[in-house]
Protein backbone atom coordinates (compact mmCIF):
# COMPACT_ATOMS: atom_id res chain seq x y z
CA UNK A 1 0.00 0.00 0.00
CA UNK A 2 2.85 2.49 0.83
CA UNK A 3 4.55 1.63 -2.03
CA UNK A 4 1.37 2.56 -4.26
CA UNK A 5 0.74 5.67 -3.10
CA UNK A 6 4.93 6.51 -3.12
CA UNK A 7 5.02 5.77 -7.03
CA UNK A 8 2.13 7.27 -7.38
CA UNK A 9 3.68 10.54 -6.00
CA UNK A 10 6.44 9.85 -8.17
CA UNK A 11 4.42 9.71 -10.91
CA UNK A 12 2.29 12.50 -10.22
CA UNK A 13 6.01 14.46 -9.67
CA UNK A 14 7.38 13.63 -13.22
CA UNK A 15 3.78 14.33 -15.09
CA UNK A 16 4.38 17.93 -13.23
CA UNK A 17 7.53 18.33 -14.05
CA UNK A 18 6.85 16.97 -18.32
CA UNK A 19 3.21 19.52 -17.56
CA UNK A 20 5.80 22.36 -15.89
CA UNK A 21 8.38 22.12 -18.81
CA UNK A 22 5.42 22.30 -21.68
CA UNK A 23 3.87 25.22 -20.47
CA UNK A 24 7.31 27.11 -20.03
CA UNK A 25 8.39 26.79 -23.55
CA UNK A 26 4.55 27.84 -24.78
CA UNK A 27 5.00 30.72 -22.77
CA UNK A 28 8.51 31.60 -24.39
CA UNK A 29 6.64 31.52 -27.55
CA UNK A 30 6.83 35.62 -28.09
CA UNK A 31 10.43 35.30 -27.68
CA UNK A 32 11.00 32.77 -30.77
CA UNK A 33 9.33 35.41 -32.96
CA UNK A 34 11.93 37.25 -32.19
CA UNK A 35 15.05 35.55 -33.26
CA UNK A 36 14.93 36.44 -36.91
CA UNK A 37 16.08 39.92 -34.99
CA UNK A 38 19.57 38.09 -34.79
CA UNK A 39 20.22 37.71 -38.48
CA UNK A 40 22.04 40.19 -40.07
CA UNK A 41 20.28 42.42 -42.71
CA UNK A 42 22.65 41.20 -45.57
CA UNK A 43 21.88 39.24 -48.96
CA UNK A 44 24.53 36.40 -47.00
CA UNK A 45 23.98 35.28 -43.52
CA UNK A 46 27.44 33.18 -42.83
CA UNK A 47 27.90 31.31 -39.72
CA UNK A 48 30.21 28.68 -38.33
CA UNK A 49 27.68 26.30 -39.37
CA UNK A 50 26.54 27.05 -42.54
CA UNK A 51 26.05 30.06 -45.14
CA UNK A 52 22.54 31.32 -46.41
CA UNK A 53 22.17 33.67 -49.24
CA UNK A 54 19.18 35.18 -49.44
CA UNK A 55 18.66 35.22 -53.63
CA UNK A 56 14.32 35.72 -53.57
CA UNK A 57 14.29 38.14 -50.35
CA UNK A 58 15.57 41.25 -49.78
CA UNK A 59 18.09 39.86 -47.37
CA UNK A 60 18.02 36.99 -45.06
CA UNK A 61 16.53 38.88 -42.04
CA UNK A 62 13.29 38.93 -44.13
CA UNK A 63 13.70 35.54 -44.75
CA UNK A 64 14.13 34.11 -41.22
CA UNK A 65 11.21 36.65 -40.52
CA UNK A 66 8.70 34.55 -42.84
CA UNK A 67 10.42 31.43 -41.94
CA UNK A 68 10.02 32.47 -37.80
CA UNK A 69 6.16 33.19 -38.92
CA UNK A 70 5.99 29.70 -40.35
CA UNK A 71 8.11 27.85 -37.43
CA UNK A 72 6.54 28.76 -34.51
CA UNK A 73 3.12 28.39 -35.51
CA UNK A 74 3.91 24.94 -36.54
CA UNK A 75 5.98 24.05 -33.28
CA UNK A 76 2.72 24.84 -31.28
CA UNK A 77 0.51 22.56 -33.40
CA UNK A 78 2.77 19.92 -32.67
CA UNK A 79 2.92 20.39 -29.10
CA UNK A 80 -1.10 20.54 -29.37
CA UNK A 81 -1.28 17.33 -31.38
CA UNK A 82 0.99 15.43 -29.04
CA UNK A 83 -0.15 16.84 -25.87
CA UNK A 84 -3.97 16.56 -27.08
CA UNK A 85 -6.40 13.79 -25.39
CA UNK A 86 -9.40 14.54 -27.79
CA UNK A 87 -10.92 12.23 -30.16
CA UNK A 88 -10.28 14.49 -33.14
CA UNK A 89 -6.80 15.70 -32.36
CA UNK A 90 -5.86 14.25 -36.01
CA UNK A 91 -7.37 16.98 -37.56
CA UNK A 92 -4.45 19.06 -36.47
CA UNK A 93 -2.45 17.11 -38.76
CA UNK A 94 -3.59 18.99 -41.63
CA UNK A 95 -2.54 22.49 -40.18
CA UNK A 96 0.65 21.18 -39.51
CA UNK A 97 1.25 19.92 -43.06
CA UNK A 98 -0.16 23.21 -44.04
CA UNK A 99 2.40 25.11 -42.57
CA UNK A 100 5.49 22.34 -42.87
CA UNK A 101 4.83 22.83 -46.97
CA UNK A 102 4.79 26.77 -46.94
CA UNK A 103 8.31 26.68 -44.13
CA UNK A 104 9.96 24.24 -46.99
CA UNK A 105 8.58 27.10 -49.65
CA UNK A 106 10.19 29.91 -47.27
CA UNK A 107 13.74 28.59 -49.07
CA UNK A 108 12.69 27.62 -52.13
CA UNK A 109 13.52 30.86 -54.11
CA UNK A 110 12.39 29.46 -57.50
CA UNK A 111 8.75 29.47 -57.14
CA UNK A 112 7.20 33.13 -57.39
CA UNK A 113 3.80 32.25 -55.79
CA UNK A 114 4.52 29.10 -53.88
CA UNK A 115 1.62 29.62 -50.96
CA UNK A 116 -1.24 29.45 -54.50
CA UNK A 117 -0.99 25.99 -55.21
CA UNK A 118 -0.71 24.03 -51.36
CA UNK A 119 -3.75 23.47 -51.31
CA UNK A 120 -3.80 20.51 -54.00
CA UNK A 121 -0.51 19.23 -51.98
CA UNK A 122 -2.68 19.19 -48.98
CA UNK A 123 -5.72 17.01 -50.70
CA UNK A 124 -4.38 13.59 -50.54
CA UNK A 125 -3.54 14.59 -46.46
CA UNK A 126 -6.87 16.03 -46.00
CA UNK A 127 -8.51 12.89 -48.08
CA UNK A 128 -7.26 10.50 -45.68
CA UNK A 129 -7.78 12.11 -42.08
CA UNK A 130 -10.94 14.11 -42.75
CA UNK A 131 -12.84 10.46 -43.59
CA UNK A 132 -10.81 8.46 -40.60
CA UNK A 133 -12.32 11.51 -38.30
CA UNK A 134 -15.59 11.07 -40.07
CA UNK A 135 -15.85 7.61 -38.81
CA UNK A 136 -14.42 7.88 -35.14
CA UNK A 137 -17.11 10.21 -34.78
CA UNK A 138 -19.21 7.52 -36.48
CA UNK A 139 -18.08 4.96 -33.87
CA UNK A 140 -18.66 7.38 -30.48
CA UNK A 141 -21.96 8.53 -31.91
CA UNK A 142 -23.10 4.89 -32.39
CA UNK A 143 -21.77 4.14 -28.76
CA UNK A 144 -23.68 6.98 -27.55
CA UNK A 145 -26.96 5.42 -29.22
CA UNK A 146 -26.28 1.78 -27.65
CA UNK A 147 -25.75 2.77 -24.45
CA UNK A 148 -29.25 2.83 -21.96
CA UNK A 149 -27.88 6.85 -20.86
CA UNK A 150 -28.83 9.98 -22.76
CA UNK A 151 -26.08 12.12 -24.14
CA UNK A 152 -26.94 14.57 -21.77
CA UNK A 153 -26.26 11.91 -18.77
CA UNK A 154 -22.79 11.27 -20.00
CA UNK A 155 -21.97 14.93 -20.27
CA UNK A 156 -23.51 15.54 -16.47
CA UNK A 157 -21.50 12.23 -16.17
CA UNK A 158 -18.00 13.68 -17.19
CA UNK A 159 -18.37 17.37 -16.60
CA UNK A 160 -16.76 18.93 -13.47
CA UNK A 161 -19.17 21.68 -11.68
CA UNK A 162 -17.14 23.44 -9.17
CA UNK A 163 -19.21 25.35 -6.18
CA UNK A 164 -16.80 28.00 -5.66
CA UNK A 165 -15.43 30.59 -7.65
CA UNK A 166 -11.95 29.84 -7.41
CA UNK A 167 -13.16 26.38 -8.65
CA UNK A 168 -14.65 27.81 -11.52
CA UNK A 169 -11.48 29.59 -12.42
CA UNK A 170 -9.64 26.66 -11.77
CA UNK A 171 -11.74 24.10 -14.01
CA UNK A 172 -10.43 26.47 -17.02
CA UNK A 173 -6.93 26.08 -15.93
Amino acid sequence: MINEKLEYRQENKKLFFKGSLVAIIIALTPLYFQIYKSVPKSKVWDTFLFTYESIYYRDANVAFWILTGKVVPLFLLTIWFFTCRHWWYHALLVPICLYIYQGMGVFNDDILYFDEVNFLHLVPVMIVIIPSIYLVRARIFNHLNTVDKTTQDLEDELTFKPKTFWGKVKQYF
